[in-house]
């Protein structure tokens, strides 16, 4: 019961991880218009490990009570989750394509409506334990489309 937790922990620890080290917050982003209601940057810190506790909690319990045909979906909802969510970071921050992270935070969004509409299919629970991510990536996906509309220079493709 306990190893859906910690494999759940460990992946959540390399996607924080490496997403983290991508995401610079040096003079590039610092020089980015941003809208007058752009969250603090303690905010995001707060918020990312709030929500990884809750996608830990999520994932872990579903695992458990889901059958075997249910879970080869919850890995696979799982998987491609984590990779959205990581790739977003390494996109607007490494790349500095903020553009391109627009297009690729809807995909994010999408997967985390999959991954509810898969976990509500086992218990309902789980599901709701997903609201605050897919609130607060809702806002990243709209201070991503303002920060692109505010500085049409950096976010060209």
């Amino acid at each position: 019961m306990w190893m859906s937790y910690a494999a759940i922990t460990a992946a959540i620890v390399v996607v924080g991880g490496v997403g983290g080290k991508a995401t610079d917050v040096g003079p590039w982003y610092r020089n980015l218009t941003k809208p007058s209601w752009n969250p603090p940057d303690w905010a995001f810190p707060v918020a990312w490990s709030t929500i990884y506790l809750f996608i830990i909690a999520a994932v872990g319990g579903v695992w458990n009570v889901a059958d075997p045909a249910q879970q080869s979906l919850i890995l696979w909802v799982v998987l491609v989750n984590l990779l959205l969510n990581l790739f977003w970071s390494v996109v607007f921050f490494a790349m500095r394509k903020p553009q391109w992270a627009l297009y690729e935070v809807v995909f994010l969004w999408l997967s985390i409506v999959a991954m509810m509409g898969v976990f509500a299919s086992v218990k309902p629970l789980y599901a709701a334990l997903l609201v605050p991510y897919l609130v607060w990536v809702s806002v990243a996906t709209l201070l991503n489309l303002r920060i692109v509309q505010l500085n049409p220079v950096q976010a060209r493709i």
